[in-house]
C-alpha cells in the first residue's frame, strides 16, 4: 500500500504519535521541513546542549586554526564534508539526500577567517553568522554542518530512542566527526535504515528544531541594517557592506543574544487557538452548498485548518491532496493513525487503516456516487476505513448504501456533518472531551445499524 508521506514509524507499524516523543519523527521520502538551530542549543538551560553548542563552534574556528597555519585545503575539504547530513533527513530536500557545497564557496567562507580582524583573532560566537556574510550559506547550511559536528551525540540519542520505543535498527557505516582529532573517521553503528535505500536514519530532538534560525539575514535586514539606500541594495550587496563594516554583524548578535527569551523551538504541528476554531466554524456554517463564489474551496480550506486541529494529537496530519476521480476534482485530508486510541487501535486491526482518509463535499444532499467515489479510492490505498465530510445528514437510501457496503464488503464510510464538526469545536473549546469522541460516536452508532 502507497501511504501519502510515509514516515519511519509508519514502515515499521509503531504506535506512537508525534507529540508523544522527543525527536522528529522522519519522513521516508523527504525531508522534514525544520532545521537544527544552534541558538537553541546556546540559550538551553542544558549544560549538555551548552557543551555540544561549544563544540560545534570550536570545530568550526578550527577551520580558521587551519587557514592560519597553511593548511587551507584541509580546511576547505572539511568545511565541504560537514555542509551535508544526509542522515538527519532535515530541510526541503524531496530526496532526503542533498549536495554539499561546492569548492568555490567553501573557499569563500574560508577566507572570512583572513580578512575579517574579529573572527581572525578569535573566530566566531554563533557560525551562523556566516548567513550575513557569505551568499548561498542560508538555514540549511546551519542546520547540516551543526549536525554534521554534533553526529556522534546524535547517534547515541537515536540508539536511546530506537531501543525504548523499539524501532528495528541494523549495522552501518558512515563518517562521524572526531572533536579531538578534528577528523572524519568511519564508524560502524547501529542505526534505523530507510526501508527504501538501506541508508541510515538519525533523530534529531525536537529541542532544537525551528523552520528559520533565530540568527538570519531576513531578520538582520529588517531590525539592523542601517544603511542609506540599503531598499536599493541587493543582497550580495549587502554581504559585502557586512564584512567590510562587521561591527554592524556583532551589534546585531548581541541584540539577538538579548532577545534570547523569545526564542523557542517550532513543533511540526501547532493546534489554532479557540478563537480561530470559532472563526473559521462561523465561516463554514454560512457557506452556501456548491461552488458559488468559490464556496467550495473556502468549506474545504477552513474544514481542512479546523480538522488538522481538531483531532490532534491523536493523529497527526499527513497531506491535503487534490484528486480525480472520474473527472470530478476531489480533495482528501490524510492523517496518519497512530493507533494512539481504541477506535483507532480497532481500524488499524479490523480494517486495515493504516492512514485516515477525510473526503470533503461541500454538497446539499450526498449522493451515491460520492459514496463509490471513496469506495474506489479506499480499494487502492487506506484500507477499508474512510470518512465523509458534508454538510447534511443524508438521505436514508444513502446511509443504508454504506451499511451495504460494510456488508458486502466489510468496509466503513461514515459520515460526519456541519453538526457532527460543530460538536467537535464545542469540545475542542471545553476540554471536557476529545473532539475525535465524535468521530468514535458515530462509528459506534454505524456498527450498531449493521447486521450482526
Amino acid at each position: 500500500m502507497a501511504l501519502i508521506k510515509p514516515r519511519l514509524t509508519d514502515y515499521y507499524n509503531l504506535p506512537f504519535t508525534q507529540e508523544e516523543v522527543d525527536f522528529a519523527i522522519p519522513f521516508l521520502d523527504e525531508d522534514i521541513p525544520l532545521y537544527l538551530d544552534p541558538f537553541l542549543l546556546w540559550k538551553s538551560p542544558s549544560q549538555q546542549d551548552n557543551a555540544l553548542h561549544t563544540a560545534i563552534v570550536n570545530s568550526f574556528n578550527h577551520l580558521g586554526y587551519l587557514t592560519n597555519k597553511g593548511n587551507e585545503d584541509e580546511a576547505i575539504k572539511t568545511l565541504i564534508k560537514t555542509s551535508e547530513c544526509y542522515e538527519v533527513g532535515l530541510g526541503d530536500s524531496r530526496k532526503r539526500i542533498g549536495k554539499p557545497i561546492g569548492e568555490k564557496l567553501a573557499s569563500e567562507i574560508i577566507t572570512l577567517f583572513k580578512n575579517i580582524p574579529q573572527i581572525n583573532k578569535s573566530g566566531f560566537v554563533h557560525f551562523e553568522e556566516v548567513q550575513l556574510l557569505v551568499d548561498q550559506f542560508s538555514k540549511d547550511r546551519v542546520s547540516d554542518v551543526a549536525c554534521s559536528y554534533i553526529k556522534s551525540f546524535l547517534i547515541d540519542f537515536t540508539i536511546d530512542q530506537c531501543n525504548k520505543l523499539g524501532i528495528p535498527m541494523d549495522k552501518t557505516k558512515l563518517e562521524v566527526y572526531d572533536y579531538k582529532q578534528h577528523k572524519f573517521l568511519e564508524e560502524e553503528v547501529t542505526l534505523p535504515q530507510n526501508p527504501e535505500n538501506r541508508l541510515p536514519i538519525i533523530l534529531v530532538p525536537k529541542r532544537w528544531l525551528r523552520f528559520i534560525p533565530w540568527i538570519n539575514y531576513d531578520d538582520y535586514f529588517l531590525t539592523s541594517f542601517m544603511k542609506e539606500g540599503a531598499e536599493e541594495l541587493d543582497r550580495v550587496a549587502i554581504l559585502n557592506y557586512n564584512r567590510e563594516n562587521y561591527g554592524m554583524v556583532q551589534t546585531y548578535i548581541k541584540y539577538k543574544e538579548l532577545q534570547q527569551t523569545d526564542s523557542r523551538n517550532d513543533p511540526l504541528f501547532k493546534p489554532i487557538p479557540v478563537l480561530s476554531v470559532k472563526r473559521k466554524l462561523s465561516t463554514i456554517m454560512g457557506l452556501p452548498t456548491g461552488k458559488t463564489d468559490r464556496a467550495d474551496r473556502l468549506y474545504e480550506n477552513y474544514t481542512c485548518q479546523l480538522m488538522a486541529s481538531l483531532v490532534y494529537p491523536k493523529l497527526d496530519f499527513a497531506d491535503m491532496q487534490i484528486r480525480t476521480d472520474s473527472g470530478v476534482q476531489i480533495r482528501d485530508l490524510i492523517f496518519y493513525n497512530n493507533r494512539s486510541y481504541d477506535f483507532l487501535r480497532d481500524i488499524y486491526d479490523y480494517y486495515d487503516c493504516k492512514q485516515m482518509v477525510m473526503e470533503l463535499k461541500n454538497v446539499k444532499e450526498l449522493e451515491r456516487e460520492h459514496i463509490n467515489q471513496l469506495n474506489r479510492y479506499l480499494s487502492h490505498q487506506f484500507g477499508r476505513f474512510g470518512i465523509i465530510i458534508t454538510r447534511n445528514q443524508p438521505p436514508r437510501n444513502i446511509y443504508r448504501n454504506t451499511i451495504d457496503l460494510w456488508s458486502g464488503q466489510r468496509r466503513c464510510i461514515l459520515i460526519l456533518t456541519d453538526q457532527d464538526i460543530k460538536l467537535m469545536c464545542q469540545l475542542y473549546e471545553s476540554k471536557q472531551r476529545l473532539p475525535i469522541d465524535v468521530i468514535k460516536r458515530t462509528f459506534i452508532e454505524f456498527l450498531r445499524d449493521c447486521p450482526a
